[in-house]
């Protein structure tokens, strides 16, 4: 059988880290081990039932069995303004200021496309998501790692990035709060960011995956709220997270209306736009009843601390993350992020993601998601515990 040369952009692709990740997983699990698995970053709870009753009543409309218009309905739009709107008082007109994305991961590929030509720099966050890298080498870009590091709280320091790559860079790629380390930023961080923008002519796109996930009473900013972020940027939103929608594919951008534009027309080549159905429960979530968002973070918020005090009263000394579903922590001397995941799965079956696969400065970490009911964290803990490593 032929086998055909694939492109020199499919070439570019890195390495899907986790796949490998997966793969151990699996095999240990086959060995009929009870793997408790802490790598992942899916939500564990069902969406809201009034979101699924939406969808029922629209999946039943004939109207949602033909062809949606190619950048979505217009009450979408609106729905998505108006969460802004309520939830963090920033006006956006629905038409010029929001694209409806297929999930946020393919936002965050396609604006790069939209944005960069080869050859071009994007500011990286390091550690950080890895699709950042997967759509900047679809682009032919080149990447500017920005390192986030303990003693900044987690944030990229901007006066440390390199003069040569910010004179060629387009493009700031930021996420707070943050996958992986469970970091949060400030407003005054996001007016900073939009004041350096500005500066040095780069488009920012912020990644607020996690955004309804704030803990000790502290709501995260959104970028949008930053004076001139409109000028500077967009915000990425999607409602995998806030509403348990992971399976849904249904995200939006907004902001600048010239980057909002490039969206639609990149996207008007590649889909024609999400299911009606879809469309219509993803409407209802925005704007109907919002409790069950705060008891969706309340629940990981007790989780937070449940792990976070049953580590340190097993002598592992691990900070607490103010924000995101995910847990950042110190790996022991002697290993690195790897080795302890490896260490992990075949001595206490237990599944954590290496840091390293994040980038060159997730190293010394390992990321664990708070994506499991009270039982088998504290499950996770004894048996950690039980290895005398701490």
């Amino acid at each position: 059988m032929k086998t055909f040369t694939s492109s020199a952009a499919l070439d570019r692709l890195p390495r899907q880290f986790f796949a490998s990740l997966v793969a151990d997983v699996s095999r240990v699990a086959a060995q009929g081990h009870d793997i408790i698995n802490l790598g992942q970053g899916n939500p564990d709870r069902p969406t809201p039932e009034h979101i699924v009753e939406a969808l029922e009543r629209a999946g039943r409309d004939p109207l949602n069995h033909r062809y949606p218009p190619f950048r979505g309905f217009d009450y979408l739009k609106e729905a998505a303004a108006e969460f802004y709107r309520r939830e963090y008082q920033v006006e956006l007109h629905p038409e010029k200021e929001i694209a409806i994305l297929f999930g946020g991961k393919s936002g965050l590929i396609e604006v790069a496309q939209c944005l960069l030509n080869p050859g071009d720099v994007a500011l990286v966050p390091d550690p950080g998501y890895p699709d950042y890298e997967s759509g900047i080498e679809l682009a032919g870009g080149r990447i500017q790692p920005m390192p986030l590091l303990a003693e900044n709280g987690f944030l990229p320091d901007y006066e440390a990035i390199p003069p040569e790559a910010l004179q060629l860079a387009k493009l700031m790629f930021l996420n707070y709060p943050n996958n992986p380390t469970g970091a949060t930023a400030s407003s005054a961080f996001m007016a900073e960011t939009a004041s350096f923008a500005q500066r040095h002519d780069l488009c920012v796109v912020h990644d607020f995956a996690y955004g309804a996930i704030g803990f000790d009473g502290v709501k995260p900013p959104s970028f949008l709220q930053a004076p001139g972020a409109k000028e500077t940027g967009i915000e990425i939103y999607t409602l995998s997270k806030t509403y348990n929608m992971a399976g849904w594919r249904v995200a939006f951008a907004a902001g600048n209306p010239s980057v909002i534009a490039m969206l639609n027309l990149l996207q008007d080549h590649l889909h024609v736009s999400l299911f009606g159905a879809v469309q219509a429960a993803a409407a209802e979530a925005l704007t109907g009843p919002q409790y069950g968002v705060a008891e969706l973070v309340a629940r990981y918020e007790s989780r937070r601390n449940l792990l976070v005090e049953g580590l340190r009263g097993i002598g592992w000394d691990v900070p607490a993350p103010t924000g995101s579903f995910f847990a950042w922590l110190p790996v022991p001397a002697g290993h690195n992020s790897t080795s302890f995941a490896s260490l992990l799965l075949r001595q206490a079956h237990i599944a954590v993601a290496p840091g390293v696969g994040f980038g060159a400065h997730g190293e010394g970490y390992v990321r664990v998601g708070l994506l499991t009911e009270d039982d088998r964290l504290l499950e996770a803990v004894r048996r950690i515990g039980r290895l005398g490593l701490f």
